[in-house]
């Protein structure tokens, strides 16, 4: 184990997007932290599905709303492989109830699970990503905090949490730059889910949303790893405090 040159840590990492970035990061050389929520079973398949490639893959579990399991990633992280070298913050949900129907405890979920879980997971991250050359972090937002248009479903609580995390990426990447730690932001848009998993729309909304996508069809994870991967790499070395948008126009 000890002689994995790349040590990434991936949240949110069973499905979607996170699984997508699994399978382009996953080569000889590198080690993987494959985290979910609780779906233990998809971590699994990603893990093997690295391994195949010739990468290392763990599989940690913990609700990141849990102020305690982001301390407890970064430590079970750097204690099994003995570095970190890059942090992609991608776990989180989306919630479009309306503002006049969220509870303190709604808001605060989103909170937890997003820009509170990012400053955790980065605040615990940075003594060992500052041992390390070219160390990136990379948060996964969302279109939500930028689309505010009558044509486009609101999610509020996401908004105001993705937002948050936004602004903390610029100010990480200020604070980071003297030890050439970059941290940005990749930006979604509408991404297609994978088979069976939970939908914040039904399919009539979703086909009804693509009308204000430029392109016309949803994004794939794949596509959207491909530039968390982009930022997370050597060549991105000159980019930092920037949020990359993957939407096909949607906010332009």
């Amino acid at each position: 184990m000890a002689g994995a040159r790349r040590v990434i840590l991936i949240t949110g990492a069973a499905s979607g997007i996170g699984a997508a970035l699994c399978a382009r990061m996953a080569q000889p050389g590198v080690a993987l932290v494959i985290h979910t929520r609780k779906n233990q079973d998809g971590a699994e398949r990603v893990a093997e599905a690295a391994r195949a490639t010739g990468a290392e893959a763990t599989v940690m579990l913990g609700d990141l709303a849990d102020p305690a399991t982001a301390k407890y990633l970064i430590h079970q992280t750097t204690e099994r492989y003995g570095a970190l070298d890059v942090l992609v913050s991608n776990a989180g949900f989306a919630d479009r109830t309306p503002l006049s129907a969220l509870t303190d405890e709604a808001f605060g979920r989103s909170s937890d699970a997003i820009e509170w879980a990012f400053l955790r997971l980065a605040r615990a991250a940075v003594p060992h990503l500052k041992e390390r050359r070219n160390a990136r972090i990379v948060a996964v937002s969302s279109f939500v905090a930028h689309a505010f248009r009558p044509d486009v479903t609101l999610f509020p609580a996401s908004a105001a949490a993705k937002a948050a995390l936004e602004a903390l990426v610029k100010a990480l990447a200020l604070e980071l730059a003297p030890d050439a730690i970059t941290v940005n932001a990749v930006v979604p848009g509408f991404i297609r889910k994978d088979a069976g998993a939970h939908a914040a729309m039904d399919r009539a909304r979703l086909a009804k949303q693509m009308e204000s996508v430029p392109l016309g069809r949803q994004g794939l994870p794949d596509e959207v790893a491909a530039a968390i991967a982009f930022l997370a790499s050597a060549d991105a070395a000159y980019i930092t405090g920037h949020c990359l948008h993957v939407n096909g126009g949607l906010v332009m």
